[in-house]
Order: structure tokens, then sequence, then C-alpha cells
């Protein structure tokens, strides 16, 4: 029987210990005088986020957490919403000895803390079943070489095709497939695909798919860019040409350029104006919230196209919990963290996509056919590298974009440029 959160009874079922409002302050878990103590930096999306609703799911499954464990108190720290500086300050003050015992970690920088040697097994938590079932892409990047368990990634994202099926019933498998089905809805009045096109990570994060699907590598072992060079070259090439053929042939408009937030794709299917687009997971419960019923039920996801039918990649983030102490109580401690509240019931909460495939099987919410897709579609999904040079490379690669889908570049120059000026950032680090 698959689970349903009760999260309105779990809140008010208050322990014997003591009250909600005793147990989760904005800076602790657990009681004042508890004599063991783990820091825990989290970010504000949960325990201590603006939405009612969620904050309240988190308290109720940190106050079960915590009951049962009365000789520990967690004592919070909360991040920033800027990640890169802030995960930048984490590797520091652990580097440096002053880190907190448990942490968050973005999946984006997970292989630099991995490569720098700060996270501590949590091995006695999860058990060889559990990693087993995890997808592919996050048991690599949760482990070691050795089979260590090093962190667990906890929810995911992933981007998919969204379609009006009045306009496209049948789910693109190819780029050409895709391109074909744009032109037919232009000739029906409608914008054919849109995608993220204009100056932030989304456009980088969104087409780097294209490049994944043909097993092109960006970094190398040590964190080199190697995206220019080799046979990576030419995939890079071959998937902005894709892209410069959607907005030349009027597949896609030429207003893709000025796209830097997803939001703008909601709108279009709200004015009907679009036939498809590149999207996030999440918006499949926007869409759902805001179209009228008669319309929502002519949108459909599948699949990202890739070059052929077999090829297929997309973009997967979403944040890690890792132990960040040489303390094995406090490692396990927080590995349990990291099961119990986060990895399943935190997912259900949340509608978060789950890391495991299990976990879709336990909780009605993820009874709607789109989970089944999310599932199959994370069995080809690709995180970011983790090393240094990325946000220079996301930075290259959308200016990169920009310039050759607005014709003020060629392909091949606008990927020299790009090149030359990773190369060089990379030089400097």
């Amino acid at each position: 029987m698959k689970k349903t959160l009760f999260l309105a009874a779990a809140a008010s079922a208050l322990p014997v210990m003591g009250t909600a409002q005793d147990l989760v302050t904005r800076t602790r878990v657990g009681l004042a005088d508890a004599p063991n103590t783990l820091t825990f930096r989290l970010t504000a999306y949960d325990l201590y986020s603006s939405d009612p609703a969620t904050k309240a799911a988190f308290e109720a499954l940190f106050t079960d957490f915590i009951t049962a464990r009365p000789d520990w108190k967690i004592e919070t720290q909360l991040q920033t919403g800027n990640i890169g500086q802030e995960q930048a300050r984490l590797l520091q003050q652990t580097q440096a000895g002053r880190g907190p015992d448990c942490a968050m970690i973005d999946s984006s920088q997970l292989a630099l803390f991995k490569d720098n040697g700060v996270l501590k097994p949590m091995n006695d938590v999860f058990s060889d079943a559990e990693v087993a079932d995890l997808f592919p892409f996050v048991r690599d990047a949760v482990t070691d070489a050795d089979g260590n368990v090093l962190a667990w990634w906890w929810f995911t994202d992933l981007r998919v095709l969204y379609r009006d099926t009045s306009v496209v019933p049948d789910a693109p498998q190819t780029w050409e497939d895709l391109k074909s089905a744009a032109l037919a809805a232009v000739e029906q009045g409608r914008e054919g695909i849109l995608f993220n096109g204009g100056r932030w990570e989304g456009t980088a994060f969104d087409w780097l798919a294209n490049v994944w699907a043909q097993d092109a590598t960006l970094v190398d072992d040590n964190g080199a860019p190697v995206f220019a060079s080799g046979e990576n070259r030419e995939k890079v090439l071959t998937a902005i040409a894709y892209y410069q053929d959607l907005v030349d042939s009027g597949a896609a408009p030429a207003r893709v350029t000025s796209i830097t937030d997803y939001d703008s794709f909601n709108a279009a299917a709200a004015a009907g104006s679009a036939a498809m687009f590149i999207g996030g997971n999440w918006q499949y419960g926007q869409l759902r919230n805001t179209l009228p019923p008669e319309t929502f039920a002519n949108w459909e996801v599948s699949e990202i196209p890739g070059p052929t039918p077999d090829q297929r990649a997309t973009g997967t983030g979403g944040w890690t919990i890792a132990a960040l102490t040489d303390d094995p109580a406090k490692a396990s401690l927080c590995g349990e963290i990291a099961k119990e509240i986060y990895a399943g019931p935190g997912n259900a909460a949340q509608g978060l996509l789950p890391t495991s495939a299990a976990i879709y099987d336990q909780y009605d919410t993820y009874d709607g056919p789109e989970y089944d897709l999310f599932s199959a579609a994370l069995q080809n999904g690709v995180a970011r590298p983790g090393a240094a040079i990325y946000p220079e490379l996301s930075n290259q690669i959308q200016i990169m974009l920009g310039d050759v889908l607005s014709g003020t570049a060629t392909p091949e120059a606008a990927l020299d440029t790009a090149d030359a000026a990773v190369q060089a950032a990379f030089d400097r680090q």
C-alpha cells in the first residue's frame, strides 16, 4: 500500500518531551540541554520555508525524528540563496576545520567537495540495495571508487519536452521529428518550439542535453575544459547547429534569444501561442494549477528528443546532504536525517522528484502518469560537472548561443571565442 502523508495530523501529535515550539526553533531542533549536538547547514526551502504548508510538513518530520533521539539536538545554520558563494564558503570553512557537521551541498558542486576529500562516509546508514536503486547518475555522484557513500542526493529535477497534443499529437523522437512538428505548428499559426536562449544559466543547462545526448564531455578528470577539442568539438558544433537551424527555419521564433525564465513558457501555454517548449518537470504542476482543465488536458510531456531515438539526455539538478565531520556518530546522524526526513517523506511533502526508483511506488504523490515519464527520463539524466570552471563555461555557452542564434557569429567562430575565454579563466585558477 502506498503512503499518504497526513502532515496536519503529524504536526498536531506533539511529543511527550516537549511542544513543537520547544523542539523546532529558528536555530535549533531538539531540546536546548540535550547532551549531544550536530550542526546542520541547510537551505531555506524546507524546514524554514516561507510556504506555510511546507514549513509545517518539515516541522512535523523533524519533530518525529528528534523525539526518537532525545540525547541529540540539531543546531541549524541557514544558507543564503547565493548558491555559488555559499558553497564556496562551506568548502573553505570545512577545509579550515570550521565547517558544520552536516550540510546541504548543491548537486553541481558535489564533485568539487569529493575531489577535495572533505566528505565522510555514511555507509552504515544506507544498504547496498538502497544505493543500487539510485538512478545511475546519482549513484555515480554520491559514491567513490571504493563504493563509500559520501553523500545522499535526495531530490532532483530534469528537463522534458512539453507539447500541446491538439497541435502535436505524437511525441517527437528525434531532432528532425521535432523540427518537422514545429514547422507544422507554425503553419497553424503557433510558435513551433520555445526554449531558453537568453543570457542565463537555464540557457546553457537546457541546451547541454543536446551535447550530452552525443556522449560529449565538457571537462576532463582534472576539471580542465575539453568541450572544444577533438570529438567533443564536433559534437558541440552539431548541437549548436541544431539550435541554429530551429531558429533559421522558423521552427523556433527569433524571440527565444530573449527568453531567460521558465515562466515565459507557462505564459505561452496559457495564451495558446506555443505548440511545444523545453521546460522543467515542476512546470507540469504549475500548468495544471493555472490552465483551464480542458486546456491542460491537451498538454503532455515526453523525453527531450536526441539526434537519434536511442540518443537521449536530460540535465538534472537538485540537492545532496553530506557529512563533513570525523565523528562517526555525527556522520551517521547526518545520513539518518537524509534518509528519514528528506529522501521519501520530504520528497512527497513537496512533490520533488526522488532519486530512487522505489520511492515513486511508495507515495500517492507520484501516482500521476507524468511521474512515470519523469522516472524513466531520469535514467538518461546527466549532472553538471562539479568543476570549478563550470560557472565560466556556462557563461561562455550563453554568450556563444546568443551570438549564433542572433546571426552575429558562425558556430565555429563562436565556439572558438568561448573556448579561448574558458581556457584563459582556467589558467587563472
